[in-house]
């Protein structure tokens, strides 16, 4: 099997296939390997063996020091998700020994049939105002699922520390900022709304938190969509899966969600102008309607979302100051975290 020179980079495939052999896997020459685009850090191959088709995950060519880290727990959660009801990749199996493939874990799941909409939708989706309001009340439904489930009978209880987990945020994420001023050049945050929006969320703190399962990074972007309706075919990206309070993603999911006047922020703005989708509030019902949790703090955890999410982002546009990513990537996010504190700063007012 001749392999384009990045492929054959990102994977060595004849270990592949042995530690394949050793699972019990379906034997047979690889074939049909393709490089899935779509995402901005972890690494997708798509290839058929043994008359099945596999999806490999593995970190990105440069490893950070967390990489391995972060795969491992996204495999042992999509296992553990395993007959749920939340819409996810079926895990195959998972190597997490980085010693196998010389220096990183990867784990195979099966392919999704799908599509992710902020890199565009369908005919049927795009031209249905219909099916763009179903599409939206399925998120909901799907993070809601999530939250529901019992995250100590799925012995993930060690994924996080659920005490104090509201309570440790707002430090948490400052602390954070402050440490980018370690990239060289970076003249540090210019967000007008920081300290205010940092202010608020100390003294509204929710005085009663749930512990549950945390995706922690729910928006669109992570959705694939079913390719014949609305139907959220997969929740993907599951490496900042932690336990915590389930209500965050719900604030994150309505902190990025295109609004009615079109409003959107980073990615979805391609698709907002569309219009159809539900309102915040919208999604906020089904969620309700769905776990019959009680929501009178949903705006705290939105203005948290906005502020967390902000924040990460802006750690790119601090290393683009230090030549460690492109500037129009760091200028970009930058322009985003200030549209999200921005967004908070209209939930607070």
């Amino acid at each position: 099997m001749a392999l384009d020179a990045s492929l054959a980079k990102a994977c060595d495939f004849a270990v592949l296939g042995r530690w394949m052999d050793a699972q019990g896997l379906p034997r047979g020459e690889i074939e049909e390997v393709s490089a899935i685009p779509g995402g901005t850090q972890n690494v997708l191959l798509r290839f058929r063996r043994g008359g099945s088709e596999y999806v490999l995950r593995r970190p990105p060519l440069h490893l950070r020091a967390k990489s391995n880290d972060a795969l491992r727990r996204e495999g042992r959660v999509l296992a553990a998700l395993a007959g749920s009801r939340v819409p996810h990749p079926r895990f195959i199996a998972g190597c997490f020994d980085e010693a196998v493939m010389g220096g990183f874990v990867f784990y195979l799941m099966e392919p999704v049939a799908g599509f992710n909409p902020v890199t565009g939708l369908p005919a049927l989706h795009s031209g249905d105002a219909k099916v763009r309001h179903a599409m939206g009340i399925g998120a909901a439904e799907a993070i809601a699922e999530l939250a529901l489930l019992d995250h100590v009978a799925l012995d993930l209880s060690d994924l996080g520390r659920p005490e104090g987990f509201l309570e440790r945020q707002v430090g948490r994420w400052l602390a954070e900022l402050e440490s980018y001023a370690r990239h060289e050049g970076y003249p540090g945050p210019e967000i007008p709304e920081l300290e205010e929006v940092a202010s608020w969320l100390e003294r509204n703190r929710p005085s009663h938190s749930r512990t549950g399962i945390l995706h922690g990074d729910y928006h669109l972007a992570n959705l694939l969509f079913a390719n014949d309706g609305p139907r959220v075919a997969a929740v993907v990206d599951w490496e900042m899966t932690t336990i915590g309070d389930p209500l965050l993603d719900l604030g994150w999911l309505i902190a990025t969600w295109p609004d009615v006047e079109g409003f959107a922020i980073g990615p979805m703005m391609a698709i907002a102008a569309l219009g159809g989708w539900p309102r915040p509030e919208e999604l906020a019902a089904r969620y309700a309607e769905t776990t019959s949790f009680d929501l009178a703090a949903l705006d705290w955890y939105v203005v948290l979302a906005s502020f967390k999410l902000g924040i990460i982002l802006e750690g790119t546009h601090a290393r683009a100051f230090a030549r460690k990513a492109p500037k129009a990537t760091g200028d970009l996010l930058h322009s985003i975290t200030l549209a999200l504190f921005k967004r908070a700063r209209a939930r607070i007012s």
